[in-house]
């Protein structure tokens, strides 16, 4: 005879080695849901933040380094500007003893056997300042009785005298010169003081 096969019932005792699955209640399965969310929610938070810091900071770098490149342009132009304008000073400063000896030339030739030559140097001192002019130099403007400036004339001797008020200047004995409004050379001056006081009338 066959034997019948038996089908473990509903409700009979699980097999050996397999655990019973406990139910999850739906509320707890929504629990995590939303706590796993709130997760991802703050670590995009924290991403966006920092994002945020980050562009920022090298907003405040490129506007730096953008001032630093503006300032670094307007020094170079200006260096480059006051080269073209000054950068002929020393030849310059060698030329004037030209101009100081034809100067004195002229103040000392007075005999009339000398006009033509004082006409000759009268002439070319004055070519000479005329192309002086054209690279910016100009005489210093400097007349007796003018008040004695330190930033401009250069004093070298006192005169005593009643004729002018004292610190202002007696003679000028050496002319000075200005490049482009800036002093190139001090006038060599002597500078008037009140005659000293020999004492007392007995």
């Amino acid at each position: 005879m066959e034997k019948k096969k038996t089908h473990p019932h509903e409700g009979d005792a699980p097999h050996k080695g397999h655990e019973p699955v406990q139910p999850v209640a739906p509320g707890e399965e929504a629990a995590e849901g939303v706590s796993q969310s709130g997760d991802v929610v703050q670590q995009l938070k924290d991403a966006l933040s920092a994002k945020e810091a980050e562009a920022a900071a090298n907003w405040e770098k490129f506007v730096r380094e953008r001032a630093d490149l503006e300032n670094y342009r307007k020094r170079t132009q200006k260096e480059k500007e006051e080269l073209l304008k000054y950068g002929n000073e020393s030849l310059l400063l060698e030329i004037l003893p030209v101009l100081d000896n034809m100067e004195r030339a002229l103040a000392h030739s007075v005999e009339e056997s000398q006009a033509g030559v004082v006409e000759g140097v009268k002439l070319t001192h004055g070519m000479l300042l005329a192309a002086l002019k054209k690279f910016g130099v100009v005489p210093l403007e400097v007349t007796r009785g003018t008040a004695f400036d330190p930033a401009l004339h250069h004093a070298v001797h006192q005169s005593e005298t009643e004729d002018l008020p004292p610190n202002t200047i007696a003679e000028v004995l050496q002319g000075g010169y200005l490049l482009n409004d800036r002093l190139l050379r001090p006038a060599m001056v002597s500078v008037a003081v009140a005659p000293k006081k020999t004492g007392e009338e007995e």
